[in-house]
């Protein structure tokens, strides 16, 4: 039976973080800022693949006296898949290509224009008060961009490696089925350190690195999944037949698009799981006031608090203290069942002033207030209660407003009982 209790547990975390997740996602409105991204990617992808193509030249001219440049030129052509960008028209068919300052200019632009939708994006999906300098915020472009050209030239120079070995034989019977498998697992590693690196250190509190590394690889994962369903189910000769000449860039931006999608979606799951709890709290606090007007849906989601109770909740026997007057303030308590009796020492006499329920926060004030505790706590009653740390408190109230309006209304509404008590 307790491993049973587990699991259910587990199961009501991953649905909790699922749903947490997926009413983060549409709140902060992470299409808008995938579909600004995907733009933005779109804009620097065209002189980018100028580039690549002016490099593809150099090496065509040198190819004519090198079997290496050669090789390379094969896996600049295999690698980029040039002849496929040639026939959507991202680039000329001539030979005569060239980059000039215009396109430089646009790849600097617009890429500092995708850089600053990710910031935004993961400004939203990881909110803090903190803003990052103004000199690294400037620089992030100038950084990013050439380590975008150092992983291009790594993963042709790898190929071209590959390549070379195969060519000559070195690899033995099975070099083709291995090069097919090592060059996939390269874009892997570099498309999810890429992501990792994102995760990791663009929030500004970063989350742990071993969270950040898992969410990678199901970011990765997914997108490898999505760009084969992507070219099972859609077709860029479809596009060219109604865009045109722009079929191909329209075909790129939609799967540009879908992939921000994936990869803010998986953001927003490595956020939203640091923050299940609070939103369980919430709802559990709440009750039938919901912040997010409540439905059936979540009120299944969070409907089991038994994973709640393992995690914070703690059982007092009648005539237990729970708090004592006078001691520091370390922790918050729900009152999830049971009665308690507040007392105040007034004139060398303790007098009860009053009785709380279950639904009843308590504790909370003299946290709030920076002092020590302001009244005794005894369980009238046998009581279960969730005991919260500060840091889970402070977590609540600026998670959820209308738990903060409540929070202040019942101290308000104590204040004013003690003060006509003395």
């Amino acid at each position: 039976m307790q491993i049973d209790a587990e699991r259910r547990n587990q199961l009501d975390w991953l649905i909790q973080v699922a749903y947490t997740s997926w009413r983060m996602f549409v709140k902060n409105e992470l299409p808008n800022h995938a579909a600004a991204t995907a733009f933005y990617f779109l804009l620097s992808t065209a002189p980018l693949v100028l580039l690549v193509t002016y490099a593809a030249q150099a090496l065509s001219r040198l190819a004519e006296t090198s079997n290496l440049a050669a090789m390379l030129l094969a896996a600049f052509y295999s690698q980029f898949h040039l002849d496929e960008l040639m026939t959507m028209g991202f680039i000329p068919s001539g030979a005569g290509a060239a980059v000039g300052g215009a396109s430089l200019v646009t790849l600097v632009l617009s890429s500092r224009g995708m850089v600053n939708a990710v910031q935004s994006a993961f400004r939203v999906i990881f909110p803090d008060d903190s803003k990052r300098k103004m000199i690294v915020s400037w620089s992030l472009p100038l950084i990013i961009i050439p380590a975008v050209f150092l992983l291009v030239i790594l993963a042709v120079l790898a190929q071209g490696a590959l390549s070379f070995l195969a060519a000559g034989d070195l690899l033995g019977a099975g070099s083709a089925r291995f090069l097919q498998i090592t060059n996939t697992l390269l874009v892997v590693a570099a498309v999810w350190g890429l992501i990792f690196t994102t995760y990791w250190r663009l929030p500004m509190q970063h989350p742990r690195a071993r969270l950040a590394m898992a969410f990678a690889l199901f970011s990765v994962i997914s997108l490898a999944i999505f760009s084969y369903g992507f070219s099972l189910f859609f077709s860029i000769e479809k596009y060219r037949a109604v865009y045109g000449a722009l079929g191909g860039v329209v075909f790129i931006l939609i799967g540009a698009y879908f992939a921000c999608l994936t990869f803010y979606f998986w953001a927003q799951c490595l956020y939203a799981m640091t923050k299940v709890d609070v939103a369980a709290l919430e709802r559990l606090f709440l009750g039938g006031a919901d912040p997010a007007g409540g439905n059936r849906l979540e009120g299944w989601v969070f409907g089991r608090a038994s994973r709640l109770l393992d995690s914070y909740g703690q059982t007092f026997e009648p005539g237990a203290h729970l708090i004592e007057e006078g001691d520091a303030s370390d922790c918050a308590y729900y009152l999830y069942s049971g009665r308690v009796g507040l007392y105040k020492r007034i004139n060398d006499e303790e007098r009860k002033l009053t009785s709380l329920d279950a639904g009843e926060l308590f504790g909370e004030m003299a946290y709030l207030l920076k002092e020590k505790r302001t009244a005794t706590v005894l369980a009238e009653t046998e009581v279960v209660a969730l005991v919260l740390p500060p840091a889970m408190l402070e977590e609540l109230m600026r998670y959820s407003a209308p738990l903060s309006r409540r929070v202040i209304g019942v101290l308000c509404q104590r204040l004013q009982r003690m003060n006509q008590q003395t």
